[in-house]
């Protein structure tokens, strides 16, 4: 593994292709989920109540989906 900061500031992350792609990926998704959330003021618990209010309206929406 190479890691290396470009003069653009960028970092380059070079890995052998061997490397397990889906773990990969999942450390792909949490660095744009670091990029994103950056500048963030929000706090854990309205972030907490954000998402039990969406996962209960989707619920609400698919449960007949799911039920019988």
């Amino acid at each position: 593994m190479l890691i290396e900061r470009t003069d653009n500031d960028n970092i380059v992350i070079t890995l052998p292709a061997g490397v397990n792609a889906f773990g990969l990926q999942q450390i792909i998704d949490y660095a744009k989920y670091l990029e994103a959330t950056a500048g963030s003021k929000a706090k854990q618990k309205d972030v907490d109540k954000l998402a039990d209010e969406v996962n209960a309206g989707w619920w609400a929406k698919n449960k007949k989906r799911f039920t019988r």
